[in-house]
């Protein structure tokens, strides 16, 4: 009976023994896996904080590099002279327009000008000078001839289908040309550009 007892208290140890060495067992693993969770948080907070901050810097340096760009960029002046070039396939010739900025046109860019003419080709941007170039079918407007009316010399204009119109009438008295111009004012006298028309009267008179 006594045996019977020791056995029987033995048997218990040994299960609560067992029972016991279980529990911490799955005591340790659960704190295995509740730090491994832990370890995965903590990573996973890490690595999104880690990418939004790579994120947010690059788009600072993207945003510092356009706002230096923009700065060293050239723009127009409130003074700046705008030349306008015109070229005509027909007479060949090419014509100069100066004229001055528009105000909604001070301190743009060169590409901002671009959308303002798209019809037009830059050929020099600066603060203070703009060149534009844009080719026409046809002639120019610039093509005279001088004749003689009334004694005084007459400028007429020669349009795209080679009709003369009445341009200018001058007070130059053809009675005080040498014999040679006036045959020439009386065959017609053809004159390409306004500067070579000025520097023609300019001899006459």
């Amino acid at each position: 009976m006594k045996k019977t007892f020791i056995l029987i208290i033995l048997f218990t140890v040994i299960i609560l023994g067992i029972t016991a060495g279980i529990y911490i067992f799955i005591s340790n693993e659960n704190k295995k896996t509740e730090n491994n969770n832990v370890e995965d948080v903590i990573n996973k907070v890490s690595d999104k904080v880690q990418k939004d901050y790579t994120r947010e810097l690059n788009e600072l340096n993207k945003l510092d590099n356009s706002l230096e760009t923009n700065s060293n960029e050239e723009k127009i002046s409130p003074n700046c002279l705008v030349i306008l070039k015109r070229h005509y396939d027909k007479c060949g010739h090419t014509t100069n327009e100066y004229i001055d900025i528009q105000e909604n046109l001070v301190n743009k860019t060169q590409d901002e000008l671009e959308e303002k003419y798209p019809n037009w080709e830059v050929e020099k941007f600066s603060s203070g000078e703009i060149i534009l170039y844009k080719e026409y079918t046809g002639i120019c407007d610039e093509h005279y001839i001088l004749r003689e009316k009334d004694g005084k010399i007459v400028i007429y204009k020669i349009d795209e289908n080679g009709q003369e119109k009445l341009y200018e009438t001058t007070e130059i008295a053809i009675d005080y040309l040498t014999d040679e111009d006036k045959e020439n004012i009386k065959n017609g006298i053809k004159v390409n550009g306004k500067e070579e028309l000025n520097q023609l009267i300019e001899d006459f008179e």
